[in-house]
């Protein structure tokens, strides 16, 4: 006869046990961490399934969702890193003003920071960097608001090519740095390193550890022989930190982003003149184009990338123009007729903005067939032109 086991101790041990594998969604320690930046030679970064920045909460207050995320030093660690701070406030309105206007992108990288689970002081490293700025690269130059040089893009997954930057692109390389800003986080366990090697590379800072060992929680500027602008680079880090730690301080007010200034992702079904995408999002070409800077040309193709970057009061303006094209160019493809609808023949109605590219695509033919069946020899096209965009051949 089996022994019956009490229920009430089975009951807790297995709560209990239960209880122990639980995250404590606790934010980052307080000590100094690490991440880096460019991979080591020969060990090419695997690009994984980028992750896409949530809606953002009903607050939108993005400041202190990130506060709560930092995981360095505060203002008064070191004094440099104070003195950087007014340095960057001495200004306070002129700050305000620069701040205000890169926070669409700020709020965007912040979200794909938290699910990467990355210290919030990186979120801020784009302002080292360049102020949140898409700016563009030479050959060999680093390029986009995070100062991707290209070689370090070739092993994060980001492509380059004639037609598309992707260290321009505001979410994929929001993705591939906090990518790999957790993967040297796993592997030095200190944020400052992390910081040390995004500027200085990661063979450098593997060499430096190498010979002198990790550095010690203090001094919080980690005194190791590197170069005078990799020192820097942690300093402005911890600074910028430091202002949206205690905004007050340096008389500053830190601004929030309204709701329909959120950046959002819209797959594009197919090519379209980026004149013409702005106009149907409503906002000036400049600004869309600032906003999607990977794309090296005047024209958004879907082959070169899938989506647009736009802010949330603008999408469903975009969304319906689309729908409206889409509907307008099938009613303008019908015969002209009767004789045509015997032979099958559909022909377009050229209108302003037209190009033989865009039409040959449109009706799934080719700029030759276009040519040939309708005589053309060059390029330029008429609004109420009508042409055959169908044969035998």
């Amino acid at each position: 006869m089996k022994k019956r086991v009490p229920l009430l101790p089975l009951i807790l041990s297995m709560v209990l046990t239960a209880c122990a594998n639980v995250p404590s969604g606790k934010p980052h320690p307080a000590r100094v961490e690490t991440t880096p930046v460019a991979p080591a030679a020969g060990q090419p970064i695997a690009p994984s399934v980028e992750m896409a920045p949530q809606p953002p909460p009903t607050d939108s207050n993005v400041w202190e969702r990130l506060r709560s995320s930092f995981a360095m030093a505060d203002c008064d660690a070191d004094p440099s890193v104070l003195l950087q701070a007014r340095r960057y406030t001495r200004h306070p309105r002129q700050f305000e003003k620069r701040l205000l206007e890169v926070m669409p992108r700020l709020v965007y990288v912040q979200q794909v920071a938290a699910q990467y689970d990355v210290a919030g002081e990186f979120v801020l490293l784009p302002w080292v960097e360049s102020h949140f700025q898409p700016v563009s690269g030479r050959r060999h130059r680093p390029a986009g608001m995070w100062q991707i040089m290209p070689v370090t893009a070739d092993a994060m997954g980001l492509r380059i090519d004639d037609r598309y930057d992707g260290r321009l692109d505001v979410n994929a390389a929001a993705n591939a740095v906090m990518k790999l800003l957790k993967q040297y986080h796993d592997r030095f366990h200190d944020w400052r390193v992390v910081d040390y090697a995004y500027n200085a590379g990661e063979y450098s800072i593997r060499k430096m550890i190498r010979k002198h060992g990790l550095p010690a929680d203090e001094p919080v500027i980690p005194a190791w022989p590197v170069r005078r602008v990799t020192r820097e680079h942690l300093t402005r880090l911890l600074a910028i930190a430091c202002v949206v730690r205690e905004p007050a301080r340096f008389n500053v007010s830190l601004p929030h982003l309204s709701e329909e200034k959120h950046l959002v992702r819209i797959p594009i079904p197919h090519p379209i003149p980026m004149a013409r995408a702005a106009d149907h999002a409503g906002m000036p070409v400049d600004s869309l184009k600032d906003l999607n800077a990977a794309f090296r040309g005047d024209l958004v193709n879907p082959r070169v990338n899938s989506y647009l970057l736009l802010p949330r009061g603008h999408v469903q303006q975009f969304r319906d123009a689309l729908l409206n094209q889409s509907t307008s160019a099938s009613a303008d493809m019908r015969p002209t007729d009767p004789r045509d609808h015997a032979s099958s023949r559909k022909t377009y109605t050229v209108r302003p903005g037209d190009s033989l590219w865009k039409i040959a695509h449109d009706c799934s033919v080719s700029v030759a067939q276009l040519r040939r069946w309708n005589q053309l020899t060059g390029h330029t096209l008429k609004p109420g032109q009508v042409l055959q965009v169908n044969g035998t051949d």
